[in-house]
């Protein structure tokens, strides 16, 4: 194993910033997800773990050790890219014995690894099949199985399973933590598909932009995003977010949205409202924490969309938007109809309108 810590890590190609002082620490052992839309930063920060890149500015430590200076095949790092980069004239035998030849093991420990990872894999029964022959999802899995197979302390995946079905993505996201769980690497995970980061990842780091917005649990991140970017991004829907302004009444802060009516400030987050100056603030919510109510929000029912075990509810008024997920059985409010909800307390976040930044109070 080998904890990775980067160091106001940065990245420039001219006067382009792909990536601005990172400060990050992957621990022995952890499964890190670097989560993030095309072009935020993610990819060109694995490829300097990798040593593809030398960062413009910063260090890369592997256990204590700057290796910036260390050549890429040095470095003890297993990778897998989004385009599998199989040799096609080989059988899957042969590509997964590769590495190992050219480690120089003995031939027998080369027979009994492959045939073990051929069978983790389940590509024990194309082992002398030739790989030009196979599909996307069979030679994705074999990229894998390719580079696991020399069991390297740090495994990096970048967007290993975009090119592949659904249904594969799911079986290959059970089998990529067990298998990082059996050899027990620190893995980094690139990815745009936020399912795939909360499903597998230990912790997760959001970034947008060249820049790190937030470090933490999935459950962390989905409950306490740290701005309404990490807040839309993480979820499916994401946030609702509208914009309102403070109104207090008897001491006690709540949150008027022009004309869909007014939420209650939690009791967290009463001393964060009264503290700060503006009166303008974005509040938000989870749509699954969305209830039919006789006060709070009104808004107009755009459609409905029935989705297997959820229903989601698209609501709409004066150019605001906002979700609704209702589970199956229950009575959603009709298309083109006026529906009025709330959210519990403990659903509501507060965010600056200008900054983005959550308003911080005690249920953080």
């Amino acid at each position: 194993m080998s904890e990775i810590a980067l160091e106001n890590l940065g990245k420039t190609f001219g006067d382009f910033t792909a990536l601005a002082e990172m400060n990050l620490t992957i621990a022995n052992g952890e499964f890190m997800a670097l989560l993030g839309p095309s072009g935020c930063g993610k990819s060109t920060t694995m490829n300097m773990i990798a040593g593809m890149l030398r960062p413009s500015s910063g260090a890369i430590r592997f256990n204590g050790r700057d290796v910036v200076d260390v050549p890429m095949a040095k470095r003890g790092v297993g990778f897998v890219f989004q385009n599998y980069a199989i040799f096609t004239h080989m059988s899957v035998r042969e590509n997964l014995a590769y590495g190992l030849r050219a480690q120089g093991t003995p031939a027998a420990e080369i027979n009994k690894r492959v045939q073990a990872f051929a069978e983790l894999l389940q590509l024990d029964t194309m082992l002398d099949r030739r790989a030009a022959g196979l599909s996307v999802n069979i030679l994705q899995r074999l990229a894998i199985g390719r580079s696991a197979i020399l069991e390297p302390s740090i495994f990096l995946l970048d967007e290993p399973l975009s090119n592949v079905d659904a249904a594969f993505r799911a079986v290959m996201r059970s089998e990529l933590k067990s298998l990082q769980g059996e050899f027990d690497q620190t893995m980094v995970y690139v990815t745009h598909d936020q399912l795939e980061a909360m499903t597998m990842a230990d912790r997760i780091a959001v970034m947008d932009h060249g820049k790190l917005l937030q470090v933490g649990t999935p459950l962390d991140i989905y409950n306490a995003p740290a701005d309404t970017f990490v807040a839309k991004f993480i979820g499916a829907p994401g946030m609702n977010i509208l914009n309102g302004r403070f109104v207090e009444n008897a001491g006690v802060v709540a949150v008027e949205v022009p004309g869909l009516g007014t939420l209650d400030v939690p009791p967290t987050l009463q001393a964060a409202a009264k503290d700060k100056k503006a009166p303008n603030i974005q509040i938000g919510f989870r749509p699954e924490q969305v209830n039919a109510s006789q006060s709070g929000l009104t808004m107009h029912v755009g459609f409905v969309e029935r989705i297997g075990a959820r229903t989601i509810v698209h609501l709409e008024h004066s150019g605001s938007t906002a979700k609704a997920v209702l589970p199956s059985d229950a009575t959603p409010p009709l298309a083109g109809s006026d529906w009025t909800f709330s959210a519990s307390d403990e659903a509501i976040r507060l965010f600056d309108p200008t900054s983005g930044q959550a308003l911080k109070g005690r249920a953080h």
